[in-house]
């Protein structure tokens, strides 16, 4: 009996050096046949986003599945796809979250058009601050109501 236990102990605390090793095979540097494909590569990585960091492109991140999905690109390269064909393939997979420049529709409206509303909204606010102080009558005796 105290044997299966050690054993088990044994198999579990060998389990993260397991699970490291597989995590280090992916991290393997790509090797790139010629310069152009290295090129064509990183400039489609560089517009498609990570799934998991989300503020990140997949060139960017060092997530574990950043690594997988740009080992996938360069697989779908490879097999001659374009670069349209592999952006549609990801959208379909993760939607359109993974593109860093999402088209113009009607439901992309809002994220294109979000940043530029709150930029007017807040000019908006500064200016009625503004204004309301300028109108602002002072009073007759001079005191404005601060200590000094």
């Amino acid at each position: 009996m105290i044997r299966y236990l050690l054993a088990a102990l044994l198999w579990l605390t060998a389990l993260p050096a397991f699970a490291q090793a597989g995590q280090q095979a992916d991290a393997a540097p790509l090797q790139f046949r010629d310069a152009t494909e290295e090129a064509r590569f990183h400039a489609l990585t560089v517009q498609l986003r990570c799934v998991m960091c989300q503020n990140q492109s997949l060139a960017d991140s060092n997530a574990l599945i950043a690594l997988q999905l740009r080992r996938e690109v360069l697989d779908l390269m490879r097999q001659g796809k374009s670069d349209a064909a592999i952006k549609d393939y990801l959208v379909q997979r993760y939607g359109e979250f993974v593109l860093y420049q999402p088209p113009l529709q009607g439901r992309t409206l809002l994220l294109w058009l979000g940043p530029i509303l709150v930029l007017l909204a807040g000019a908006a606010v500064v200016v009625a601050l503004v204004r309301r102080r300028r109108h602002e009558v002072p009073t007759a005796d001079g005191d404005d109501g601060q200590e000094w």
